[in-house]
Formats: structure tokens, sequence, C-alpha cells
């Protein structure tokens, strides 16, 4: 099958890097010399082709989510994936693509535009989920995938999996939805405009001009403890640190008194460095332009044509930032649609980073819904 643009190849550490040596146009109008989008791979594709699952991400993770032959440290979503798994490669051939727009690979505000030598930073084009979900398909299209087996969307994955599936509503047979969303709501868009705002105040932002000597560590760290709290839950808080107290930094004048403190402290910290600035400020923008909606009119008139034959959404009781009627949503829709859908929400209390820690319960959902559907 030749394909409609021009694209290289080449794979380092277990990682595939997709260069697409022509302009990548945004929904904004905007537009990059070129793109190179970051995968990897389990298990093998069917002589048929029809046996592919693609994941797709939430904001932060890379394409790496499970161990592989070249790059056998865990992946992010390691419990999940495997032959035997819940997402069993002995029978499905598993591909998960790094976000456009993010710093793990796939091209983002981080990356340096060849036409100029220097990093995108703020010239990167306004970035929305279309956009994420159609450089995505780019990937199927170079692997030579027509249909999808099953599409999976965890958090922001499972938004940018609604608009692959509004751009191409023959590409998958089946759609499994974890703690997502259709589009954003106020709470979540006001947690998430906090975090952006704390950012662009840290002194070292410099109007995105920031420097590896010259970071905005406080801001990055700041915000990443505000999402934190917002992705896990009361219970969980209450049950895990109580009132203990800490002892990993010195107090000081309204310092750090208890565990749950130097918690978030110790874990923003690890994030730091880990993330551009510029990307996650993209990216966590991009979730709050997210309606499924946009230019129907209502929501159920945006399903009528996602013509695939099942869905499944996961939720948790405890997810505030992504809650449960957002799940019931999606799953009502589907079936006023005429799809096969079903809602299952689980009782964890690990609110919305549950599909991330509490495999326990996501496994055994996760898994049942594949074997009986495929």
């Amino acid at each position: 099958m030749k394909l409609s643009f021009k694209a290289s190849h080449h794979r380092e550490e277990g990682t595939n890097f997709l260069q697409v040596e022509e302009p990548f146009r945004f929904e904004s109008g905007g537009s990059i010399p070129a793109v190179t989008l970051a995968y990897e791979t389990w298990g093998e594709l069917d002589d048929e082709r029809s046996n592919a699952v693609l994941i797709l991400t939430g904001l932060s993770p890379n394409a790496h989510a499970a161990s592989n032959e070249d790059n056998p440290s865990d992946g992010w979503w390691e419990p999940m994936i495997g032959p035997g798994k819940a997402i069993d490669t002995n029978r499905h051939y598993v591909i998960c693509v790094n976000s456009l727009g993010s710093c793990q690979g796939s091209t983002g505000p981080g990356c340096v535009n060849p036409e100029t030598g220097k990093q995108y930073r703020l010239s990167f084009p306004d970035l929305v989920i279309a956009d994420i979900s159609r450089a995505a398909a780019m990937v199927l299209e170079y692997l030579g995938i027509e249909q999808l087996r099953a599409l999976i969307g965890p958090s922001m994955g499972g938004m940018s999996c609604l608009a692959l599936l509004q751009q191409n509503p023959e590409i998958s047979r089946h759609f499994l939805a974890i703690s997502t969303a259709a589009r954003a709501e106020p709470f979540a868009i006001a947690v998430r405009s906090l975090q952006r705002e704390i950012i662009v105040r840290d002194p070292h932002w410099q109007d995105g001009a920031y420097t590896d000597e010259k970071w905005p560590g406080t801001g990055m760290r700041l915000a990443r403890k505000l999402g934190m709290i917002s992705y896990r839950s009361e219970p969980e808080w209450r049950e895990r640190f109580g009132r203990s107290e800490q002892v990993h930094f010195a107090e000081r004048l309204f310092g750090m008194h208890f565990s749950v403190e130097s918690y978030l402290e110790n874990a923003s910290r690890k994030f730091i460095r880990n993330f551009d600035p510029c990307c996650y400020l993209f990216l966590s923008q991009s979730i709050d332009f997210f309606d499924l909606s946009e230019g129907y009119a209502d929501m159920k008139d945006a399903f009528t044509d996602l013509t695939i034959d099942s869905a499944k959404v996961i939720g948790v009781h405890t997810d505030f930032l992504w809650p449960p009627h957002q799940q019931k949503e999606i799953s009502d829709c589907f079936a006023a649609a005429g799809v096969n859908s079903e809602l299952q929400m689980l009782d964890s209390i690990q609110g919305h980073d549950a599909f991330m820690v509490d495999f326990e319960r996501f496994a055994p959902a996760v898994a049942e819904y594949l074997n009986r559907v495929t």
C-alpha cells in the first residue's frame, strides 16, 4: 500500500521513530516542516493485519508501555501488556504511540525546528487533540493497518481515541475507554489552568526562553504537586498518610511537618527535569480545548457516526478529575448510536491514577472485555 506521505523510519533501543518528511498541518492552521512520531510494538501482526490494538496515552507517558527485547526496563503499563496478560501479546499486535506535542520522542515544542535550528517553544502551533489523533493515524498507515481490532485510551488517550474515531469511523472494531471524557469540564479545566499559570509565573519561565541553567523548576514542581493531588482521592491520602509526620526535610517556618507533604515534594522533584515545560503547557491546554460535540447539535449527535462494533467504558468512583458521570456520558452516547456499549465503575480508592496502579481491579476488567469481543 502506497503511503499518502513521504516518510522514513529508524529504531533505537526498542522505540520506533517514524519520520514524516513533509509539513504537518495543525487544526489551527499552523504547520511544522516535518514530524517525528515515536511508537513501540509488542506481539506479531497477523497476515491479514487484523489483530492490531492501538494504545494512545495520557499527558505524560511515553511510548514505552511495556518492556521489549531491546529495552527490558519496565514500561508504564508493564502489568497490563505481555504474553497472557490483560492485553495479551500472544493474541494481539499492540502499538503504543507517544503523543504529538510530547517531549518523549515525538515532535513537540521542545524539539528543534529544522528551519531555524532553534527549539520551537512558543512558536509551536496551537495543539488540539484532533492533531494528536491524526498523527497517530499516520503510524497506522505506515504499518499498513486499515482497521484495528481495538482502540484503548486511558485519560487524555481516551480523548485522542474518540477524536480518531470521529476522523476515521471505520478505524477500529472495538473501543476500550478508561477514565476519560468526551469533553473537558470546568473543575478539571480550573485545575489545569492553575497548573499552567504556576509554570508561567516562575521567574525562570522568561516567556518560554528558559535554559538548562535557568529552568522553571519551581513552577514545574508546584504544578506537579497540584496535579498529583487531583490524580488521587481523599480516602487514599487519608489511608496512606493520616497525620503522620515527615522526617525527610528540615523544619522551617511554615515548612513541611506531615508525611503527605514530603511525599509530594519527593515525587514532584523527580518530574522537574523529566518533562519539558512548554510540552506540558501545550498538552495540558489541548485537553481543555477538547469537546467531541463541537460542531454538532449535542454530544449524542457527535457519536452518531462512530460505527464501532462495541465499546466498554471503565471508570473509578473516586475519580473527581474525570468523574463517573463523564464515563456514563460516553457509554450512554455510544448506546444511543446503536453501539453495544457497557459501563463498569470500579471501587478503587486511588482516583484518576487508579488505571496506572490498581492493576488488581483494572487488569481483570480489561482482560474480560478484550477476551470476550476479540
